[in-house]
Parts: structure tokens; sequence; C-alpha cells
């Protein structure tokens, strides 16, 4: 039994209506992410659902997504509105302004139909369960992009309570998947052939047109895995080649490789030890409270990563020499100087020049950890390649947040004439 309440799950407020922004968010209403889709699949599972604690479950989001469903019509809504009178307005989206007179309706962003071929639903709760979790992670990253696409704070304020959601479905979905108490590699009742499913076929081999490296990591080394050639290599016999002339031998190779990780390392144990001495002043010098406490965060998070990185010379054996990092000492000297330069400037303006500076930091530390990963997983090293790829996301995930608090400061920037 359905009972509509009229009131949102989230009030909505539009400040300035952008037609072409509403089209973007019709992704959200009638797309193979959106909330039809995922309150139409989470329902229909539930429907069919023997377990009565999952059926709960199941039935609770789905009828939470018809919810979402109606805020983000509503913002769409709000935002094609002027496409009801205005021609220019109208030509963002010639398919709502004149077949659809300024509203919604179940297409998206294209103008394609909803379709329930965009539901998964295979009626085996363990499957449908890892459907949802990364149905629900496809559309935080689609609320991720809304939002930076978004200049107008009352929406972007909605976006944020959606794509939160969104983490929150993952959750319970991914909590009661684990409570079913399943391995996690036994899908349906039929076992696998044995000795087959543990071999790992190595089908794309050689250096590649743009660098490519064959890769050993968790994925296809340790445990019971079973690495296996190109099983077309096998038939044609065809030696697998790395499309460079001369010969080398791997022990050399692997030498020499060694040598240039080691080295990367220690740059980036020292950028990181920089870091923590220089994100503090960074901290005081913010003036806007999330950046403020985005850069606290960092700053943790750098601490945890020189430790990471401890961890890995003792893994490695080796003892981190003293080095220093000259492009973060650089980038660091720079930073202390936009924040000296902009101290007489207005308030968002700092803190747009304090963002500059942070971000040229994390992208040095995203190009650092990635080279240094691949030598990782070259040299096959899983477990040191994991704590590098630990501190890769967190640069990639404070970059991102970095851009989150510089967008409503470009829109303030905008109205004030900095």
């Amino acid at each position: 039994m359905y009972h509509h309440v009229k009131s949102l799950m989230y009030t909505v407020r539009v400040g300035e209506p952008d037609p072409s922004f509403g089209n973007m968010l019709l992704e959200q209403f009638g797309g193979a992410n959106g909330e039809l889709a995922a309150a139409m699949q989470y329902t229909i599972q539930g429907l069919n659902c023997e377990d009565p604690a999952r059926k709960d479950l199941l039935m609770d989001i789905g009828t939470e997504e018809l919810s979402h469903l109606e805020i983000v019509g509503t913002l769409a809504r709000l935002h094609l509105k002027p496409t009801k009178y205005g021609r220019d307005a109208a030509e963002a989206d010639p398919l709502v302004a004149i077949a659809g007179g300024g509203g919604v309706n179940l297409f998206n962003s294209q103008g394609n139909p909803w379709t329930a071929d965009y539901l998964k639903i295979t009626g085996e709760l363990d499957v449908d369960l890892r459907s949802n979790i990364a149905a629900e992670a496809r559309a935080k990253i689609v609320y991720e992009r809304l939002i930076n696409f978004c200049d107008d704070a009352g929406t972007r304020d909605a976006l944020q309570f959606l794509m939160t959601r969104e983490i929150t479905h993952m959750k319970a979905f991914t909590l009661a998947l684990e409570t079913m108490g399943k391995p996690r590699f036994v899908i349906g009742h039929i076992a696998p052939t044995a000795g087959l499913v543990q071999q790992y076929f190595n089908d794309s081999t050689g250096m590649g047109q743009y660098g490519e490296t064959d890769v050993r990591d968790a994925w296809n080394q340790g445990d019971d895995w079973e690495f296996v050639e190109s099983p077309v290599i096998a038939q044609n016999g065809v030696q697998p080649g790395n499309g460079l002339t001369g010969e080398r031998t791997e022990a050399v190779d692997n030498e020499i490789l060694r040598e240039l990780f080691v080295e990367q390392l220690q740059d980036l144990y020292d950028a990181e030890k920089q870091l923590v001495r220089a994100l503090p002043t960074m901290v005081a010098a913010a003036e806007t409270p999330a950046l403020r406490t985005a850069l606290e965060v960092h700053l943790n998070e750098t601490r945890m990563q020189e430790s990471r990185l401890a961890d890995v010379f003792k893994m490695l054996s080796v003892t981190p020499a003293s080095r220093t990092c000259k492009g973060m000492a650089g980038l660091i000297e720079e930073g202390n100087e936009l924040i000296s330069r902009a101290s007489d400037k207005e308030l968002t303006a700092r803190d747009l020049s304090l963002i500059a500076a942070a971000q040229k930091v994390e992208h040095y530390e995203i190009a650092a950890y990635s080279s240094a990963r691949v030598m990782a997983q070259q040299l096959g090293l899983p477990d040191v390649s994991f704590l590098l790829s630990k501190s890769l996301a967190e640069e990639e995930n404070a970059d991102s947040v970095l851009n989150t608090c510089a967008l409503p400061l470009m829109t303030e920037a905008k109205l004030v004439g900095v």
C-alpha cells in the first residue's frame, strides 16, 4: 500500500533556473542510472524475494527511491520552467519545450524513453544485491558530476543530499549481502570446473602502442592463482615480446627498475614529510569552514601516507636515505608566496588562491603515486602496490574535495565581481 504525502523528502530551492542543466537532471529522472530505474529494480526484487528480512530492506529502499524521483523531478521542472515561454530557453531542450510543455517526462537527457531493460533482476538474491551495490555506486558518480556542473546553491544542496543517500543504500546492500554468509566468489549452485577457475590467462601481452606493460598483482598471482600465457600464443608457438629491440635479461631489468622505484619512494617520503609541516599553515590561512575542514582531514591523511611509506621501506628491507624532494619544496614555496600575496585580497579570492596552491600539490602527488604503483606492480609487489593505491585514492579524493570547495567560491566571486 502506498500513500503520498504532499511534502518532499528534501526541500528543493532553485535560485536561478538553468534549462540546460534541467536537461542534465533528466538523466537521473528517466535514465539508466536514475531514480525510477532504482525504485523499480529494488521494488520488483522485493516482490520476488522470499527472505522476509531482505524483502523488507528492498521494499524500504525501493520506496525511498520514489521519494528521490520526486525530488529530481521537481528540480528538473524548476530548471526547465523557462522553456515554457522563452524561445532561447526552449532551444536547450526542444523535446521538453515543444512535446512536453516544459515539464518532465520519462526520458533521459538525450530524449530516449525509459525502458525496463535498465533493470537488473535475476531472482537470485545475492546476485541482485551485487547489482544494487553497483547501481548505487553509478548513481553516486552521476550526482557528483551533476554537482560539479551546477552553480545554483539550492540545487547543489539537494543533489548533495541525494548523493549521500546513495552511499547509505550501498552500505545497507553490502551489509545485507555479507550477512547472507556466502563466500565472495560462490554464485548459484553448480560448482565451476576445478583447476580452470584458478587460471588467469595473460591475453594482452607486450608493451603496446602507448607503453602499456604486463602487470602481476593480487588479481593474477599469489593464493591459488595459476598464471597462464595466452592460449593463442601457446597454440601458435609465438613467444610473447615486449616490442623493444635488443635483448635484456629480466634480472637486469628488475634490478634497474627496483633502484628507480626506491628513489621514487624516497622522493615521495620526503614530499610527505614536507607537506606535514606545511599543511598547518594552509589550514590556518583558510577562511571557509569547508576548506579548512578539507585541509585538516588531508593533514591527517598525509600523516598516514608518511606512515604507509615507512611500512613500504620495511617491506622492501630498505632504509630510506636522506633525500630532498625538490618538486614538493618548490610547490610549497610557491604556495606560501600565493598565501602571502593573497593576504590583502577579499576573503573569497584568498581561499581560491589557497585551493589553487593545494591542488598543484595534489596533482604532483597523484602523478608520483601513480608511477610508483605501476613500478610496484611490475616488480611483482602486490602488498606494496596495495598500500600505494590507498594513498593514491586519498590524493585523488582530496583533489575532488578541493574542486567541490572551489565551486561555490567561484560563484560568489562572480557575484561580487572578484
